[in-house]
């Protein structure tokens, strides 16, 4: 099709090549070389900045924790400066902490491109946080043999009472929230707050049936399809979903996000904290050894990087370095398993309350397994039990080196020894004291050693 300038350019045109003017040779070149360009198809100025043709598409299959919900974060900032279209998270997710998942929504509810929550692949869930992440989307879709739901917030700390007032907060807050996030997506208000209070779960097809979502969608090219046109609000208004020919770009999460994400599992994090602290402790023992050092400050490090996006209750992180320093002190003091009793007790309670519960937790999975707990203290009490009947052994076992070393061992008197002479013990001839007479030719017993000199006596 010919644009407005194209039509501007042929009508100079024929103005200059008009009957009975002089004809402009250097306007003629000019002129068919910019009308050319002027009538060539082509995109224009509304074309060039319409929607991108870019879909960016990342994958959560984790619990909600900071870790995830700053990846997510990123993600949409990400697709946002690169122009994309649109961004798709395929979401797999027993559920995780509230706050991680308040982040997530607000940055939903903020974002300036259609955000495309896709429950996925087959066997995939949305459970409790996921159902809030869920509903904050623009757009909602679940695959085949998918299920959302079981949303109820979860507080296993403080006692029966505190628990039950603190839950009623939680779960308030939590319905005051996603029946917000409902109101402004249009979806099934009722449901939500069913599933915050008394933890039901659907099926893909109910979920669709009552308005929970907008597909049911077998893969991304058919859920590209299916929402290709569809009108949606982002925070800068209203826009349209083209997704047709559109161009997939996955994003996956790089290795300072892979490693955080390994490594935040309690579990993980309390045994990089444990071998951390045993290869400093031999380390400390064995001076020189270099290699539990370093073994030990690269595990205390990644811990402690874990750490920081765990709930950390630091009285029970302090009570598991006093075990430490009481398991130590057993080898170095001899307190007749008295220390090593204490140590085991405190590493025990240690670990029990090293990871705080948050109260707003969708569900238990912040926790570190009691059968670890169990394990890793018992090996440790066993190991300071052994060091220290070793070192018991070592302080009752007879001295056989040196000159304390000759005490109790039996010789032969190679003279009269009144009060002194000489003895033979081991084929050598040693200076002699005694304080009877004793013959040549008597076996004697070496009773002490003073100055290289042997105080011996009579031997049964």
């Amino acid at each position: 099709m010919i644009n407005s300038f194209g039509k501007i350019f042929i009508a100079m045109r024929v103005f200059f090549w008009a009957p009975g003017r002089k004809r402009q040779p250097n306007f003629n070149i000019i002129f068919l070389w910019l009308g050319s360009i002027a009538i060539m198809p082509g995109h224009t100025s509304q074309e060039k900045e319409g929607p991108s043709s870019i879909v960016h598409v990342i994958e959560v299959e984790s619990i909600i924790t900071p870790v995830s919900a700053q990846f997510i974060i990123n993600s949409i900032e990400k697709a946002e400066s690169e122009g994309a279209h649109c961004l798709i998270i395929e979401l797999d997710t027993p559920g995780g902490l509230l706050e991680s998942t308040r982040q997530i929504t607000k940055r939903f509810l903020a974002a300036e491109i259609p955000i495309v929550v896709y429950v996925s692949p087959q066997g995939s869930r949305a459970a409790s946080a996921g159902v809030f992440i869920a509903y904050a989307a623009h757009v909602a879709a679940m695959a085949p043999s998918t299920n959302i739901g079981a949303a109820h917030p979860v507080n296993i700390q403080g006692g029966v009472d505190t628990s039950s007032v603190m839950n009623d907060k939680v779960t308030n807050d939590a319905v005051a929230q996603v029946k917000a996030l409902a109101e402004k997506r249009g979806r099934n208000i009722e449901w939500a707050e069913k599933a915050v209070r008394e933890s039901v779960s659907i099926t893909e097809q109910e979920a669709l049936d009552l308005n929970v979502i907008d597909f049911i969608s077998p893969s991304i090219d058919s859920l590209l399809s299916q929402i290709d046109g569809m009108e949606v609000e982002v925070a800068s208004g209203e826009t349209v979903l083209k997704t047709q020919n559109v161009r997939i770009v996955y994003r996956h999460m790089n290795f300072r996000y892979k490693i955080l994400e390994k490594i935040s599992n309690p579990n993980v994090a309390y045994i990089l904290m444990m071998l951390g602290f045993y290869g400093l402790f031999f380390e400390l023992s064995n001076p020189g050894a270099i290699f539990p050092g370093v073994v030990g400050a690269v595990c205390l490090i990644l811990a402690f990087f874990a750490l920081q996006v765990l709930p950390i209750n630091y009285a029970g992180l302090l009570l598991i370095l006093v075990a430490i320093v009481l398991f130590i002190m057993e080898v170095k003091i001899t307190s007749f398993g008295l220390l090593t009793i204490g140590g085991i007790v405190a590493m025990l309670l240690g670990s029990l309350m090293l990871i705080e519960q948050p109260p707003d937790n969708f569900a238990p999975v912040i926790s570190i397994s009691i059968t670890l707990i169990i394990t890793v203290v018992a090996l440790t009490a066993a190991f300071f039990i052994f060091a220290f009947g070793m070192a018991f052994k070592t302080h009752r076992k007879k001295i056989t080196t040196g000159n304390e070393g000759m005490v109790g061992k039996n010789g032969v008197a190679q003279s009269k020894i009144s009060p002194e002479g000489n003895v033979k013990v081991h084929g050598e001839i040693w200076k002699a004291t005694s304080d009877i007479l004793i013959k040549k030719g008597d076996r004697v017993r070496i009773v002490s050693v003073e100055n290289l000199v042997l105080k011996v006596e009579k031997a049964n």
